[in-house]
């Protein structure tokens, strides 16, 4: 009975934060329609250079013109996640301002619904570009339900792995906004060096030894695989640093993260009203 308890009141506490961030994202719509088609500005200049590359058969690696809409549209996705890294602090920064963020950290699991709540919401938030768009690539090109439901369980795994780093990023949101931009700065130089637009087989090799070890770049990549791939079994043999990669940044990423806005929070504090 107790454990019962114990669950609904992490579920609504959790599903309040995320209630409450979703109401915000909606009072603006504007905003939010700009930030489903930002992504697809953004990939219009790569597919452009690619579509010319695969008029001369070219392949890249494993992309073609058949599969390179797979390719582009877990590139659309990822960088609808990829706000969750900055929209995090945003909320937390206008919790501060708020004067609400004492009370909405006071316990000590509340860092583990606040990362909870965040999830829920910003995946909420691209709900609708992310279905349309699955719908739309199952379509065109169709994988087996235990391959679709590998993929799905990735992408919610990389939104976890954001979200952590959008919390660690949170914690100088609250205590030190200087050191939030310089932080900001090299999470947006990690994802540029994460093939999220053009494929690894598209950069000199020097580029390519700098990718080899971004761990960005395997979660996203994993993910690409396992889709055109379509066998979860010879995915997982064929690329196992990525399958490790992965799994270590899932498990590892959110209780660092966590715990250093513990840290930075007890240390530092709020500070910069």
């Amino acid at each position: 009975m107790r454990s019962i308890k114990k669950i609904h009141r992490i579920f609504s506490k959790t599903y309040a934060i995320a209630e409450k961030n979703v109401r915000i994202q909606y009072r603006f719509k504007y905003v939010m329609i700009l930030r489903y088609f930002t992504p697809i500005i953004t990939l219009l200049m790569p597919i452009i250079i690619l579509d010319s590359f695969f008029d001369f058969q070219i392949h890249l690696g494993p992309w073609t013109p058949q599969n390179y809409m797979i390719f582009v549209f877990v590139g659309y996705i990822i960088m609808l996640m990829r706000n969750m890294i900055t929209y995090i602090p945003r909320y937390l920064l206008q919790e501060k301002y708020w004067k609400t963020l004492p009370a909405l950290i006071t316990a000590p699991f509340n860092r583990f619904y606040l990362l909870s709540g965040y999830i829920l919401s910003e995946f909420l938030g691209i709900f609708l570009p992310f279905i349309l768009g699955l719908i739309a690539m199952l379509i065109f090109f169709p994988i087996s339900i235990i391959t679709l439901i590998i993929v799905i369980i990735m992408f919610f795994g990389i939104g976890i792995v954001f979200s952590g780093v959008g919390l660690f990023l949170g914690a100088f949101a609250i205590s030190n906004e200087n050191y939030l931009y310089i932080f900001d700065f090299g999470a947006r130089l990690i994802f540029w060096f994460s093939c999220i637009s053009y494929p690894f087989q598209l950069f000199p090799t020097i580029v390519q030894n700098i990718i080899n070890l971004n761990p960005i770049y395997y979660l996203i990549d994993i993910i690409r695989f396992t889709w055109i791939e379509n066998n979860v079994i010879f995915s997982a043999i064929t690329h196992p640093i990525h399958i490790y990669m992965f799994v270590i940044c899932l498990v590892i990423f959110p209780i660092i993260c966590v715990f250093m806005f513990n840290i930075i929070y007890k240390k530092l504090g709020i500070s910069g009203y």
